[in-house]
């Protein structure tokens, strides 16, 4: 094995940094970008935080809920605002499942051929997807 010497370089050891003539200084947030991480996989940190995000089940009542419901629903259509506080399942359209949303709105009519409740912002939502409703 090759010993160093320290006077090897004795030298060139206390010259002064080399700064080129023709070429103008890179700025530094230049110079440290070149030494940041890259991303080796393109959409993989995307693709990891898409599988786990989490999504709920759709709702599966008893029963007894659907009769609270349906109650609920008549309780509102029989008051003269039509005004409630509905929550329901919203599916997902890239995984299974969904998350549940509740809005305050007017009820224009229950659509019972489409088993829609019809919003008077023209918004229908499915009755099999509430799970709640509240009169405001």
């Amino acid at each position: 094995m090759k010993e160093h010497h320290p006077q090897n370089y004795d030298d060139i050891i206390n010259l002064p940094h080399h700064i080129s003539s023709s070429h103008p200084p890179m700025p530094l947030a230049k110079r440290a970008a070149q030494f940041s991480p890259f991303a080796a996989l393109t959409g993989y940190e995307e693709a990891v935080r898409e599988s786990a995000r989490v999504t709920l089940p759709p709702p599966n009542l008893a029963d007894d809920e659907l009769e609270l419901l349906n109650r609920q629903l008549q309780q509102v259509l029989a008051s003269p605002a039509h005004q409630a506080a509905i929550t329901y399942f919203v599916a997902d359209s890239y995984k299974d499942g969904g998350r549940y949303e509740t809005r305050t709105a007017v009820i224009k009519k229950l659509d019972n051929p489409r088993q829609q409740l019809l919003l008077t912002d023209g918004t229908g939502i499915d009755l099999i997807h509430i799970v709640r409703i509240q009169p405001v």
